[in-house]
């Protein structure tokens, strides 16, 4: 009994992590869309996100809050448009964080969860 449940858990797990696509977010500054070898660029040598994209979904359209890093991170951490955020703008490397940690939720909820209180 004991084996035939281990069995059926072990079996349960890879279905549903099989129904759950794993997500890998690369997020860099100044990175150009011809930069990587994936798209074409010859100039600087790429071969790890060129294997990932190999075996991956590649996207060919992106969007961005801001062309600047600290308001298009804010936006990625916090869900929240930066621009009509009070204090977000192009900061100094010496700042101080934009984003109050005293008060951050520490219980983790799914992503689409997430997105959706984001959004409201």
């Amino acid at each position: 009994m004991l084996r035939a449940g281990v069995l059926l858990f072990i079996t349960m797990c890879a279905l549903w992590t099989a129904e759950r696509p794993n997500i890998v977010l690369i997020y860099a500054d100044d990175l150009g869309y011809g930069d990587p070898g994936c798209y074409g660029s010859t100039a600087i040598p790429t071969p790890h996100i060129d294997a990932v994209a190999k075996n991956g979904v590649r996207f060919t359209s992106g969007y961005t809050t801001s062309a600047t890093c600290t308001p298009s991170r804010y936006a990625l951490l916090t869900g929240q448009y930066p621009w009509r955020a009070k204090g977000v703008h192009i900061l100094p490397g010496n700042a101080p964080a934009l984003i109050n940690l005293k008060n951050a939720v520490s219980v983790k909820i799914p992503l689409p969860h997430a997105m959706n209180l984001a959004a409201s």
